[in-house]
């Protein structure tokens, strides 16, 4: 295994340490497959202050580059997604990785002034750590600053809480054996008890589009803050499914879609 196949396997198991349910569905995929799964893409979730770069610096050095962007406006977000050629040891394509930012000067100067302290309890040498997306909350955070951001931005106030780790992993349907349609996925998943996340529909995007998605809404998790804890949504795990396009002579689309990626977001405003 390679330092970036290690760098994902520590994502992966810090992402279901605040994400038990995932590893749960991982399995029952594997079992319904009859072998692995492929993931398409992490996602990583950041302030402005802190910066995309910053995160994107690591895998950048292994190899990623820098792809598409993406605005949300309503959310006060921007984003690019990366890409690497080339397969893993098993011979799998390197999972795509969307990193997003919250644009804080679009919110109001309490806003901006608590994020700013925030941030800088984090020093240059912790932003220049390999293993910075799995770094966890750096800085003190009472439960009355976790609410007081949550009023102006649920984005905002899961970063505060959970500092950088992967927000999802997504499992690759395309590669799946025991089913080729996100409708049976979502089947699947809610047969085994799991919530999903059914803002602008359980399924986002189209065939037509390039790309179709959906995900469980994110799964509660207990919070250890500065003066208590608090029982709040954590991360989620998502599903896509590729289409082939004509602009792209029948390749599969690989970018995202804002829209459907807008609403994907949301999985994080309520917990199951």
């Amino acid at each position: 295994m390679d330092r970036l196949e290690k760098l994902f396997s520590a994502m992966w198991n810090d992402y279901t340490s605040f994400t038990p349910a995932a590893g749960v569905i991982h399995d029952q995929f594997v079992e319904a497959n009859k072998g692995p799964i492929s993931n398409d893409h992490v996602a990583l979730r950041t302030y402005d202050l802190i910066g995309i770069d910053v995160l994107a610096k690591a895998f950048i050095e292994f190899g990623y580059e820098a792809k598409d962007e993406y605005h949300f406006d309503a959310k006060k977000l921007f984003a690019l997604h990366f890409e690497k050629d080339g397969k893993d040891s098993k011979g799998r394509p390197w999972p795509k990785v969307f990193i997003s930012e919250l644009l804080t000067k679009e919110f109001s100067s309490a806003f901006q002034d608590q994020v700013k302290e925030l941030c800088q309890e984090l020093s240059e040498a912790q932003k220049g750590q390999t293993d910075f997306c799995i770094s966890g909350r750096p800085w003190k955070l009472r439960k009355e600053q976790y609410e007081k951001l949550k009023t102006e931005s649920e984005y905002g106030s899961w970063v505060a809480a959970y500092g950088h780790r992967v927000n999802h992993f997504t499992v690759l349907v395309n590669e799946l054996k025991f089913a080729s349609e996100l409708e049976s996925i979502n089947e699947f998943v809610e047969s085994k008890g799991h919530k999903l996340n059914d803002s602008g529909g359980k399924i986002k995007g189209s065939s037509g589009i390039g790309l179709e998605q959906s995900s469980t809404l994110a799964y509660n998790h207990l919070v250890e803050f500065d003066d208590g804890s608090l029982e709040i949504p954590s991360c989620y795990y998502e599903f896509a499914l590729r289409y082939p396009l004509n602009s792209l002579g029948g390749k599969l689309y690989q970018g995202f879609v804002s829209e459907s990626a807008d609403k994907i977001f949301e999985s994080t405003e309520r917990g199951q």
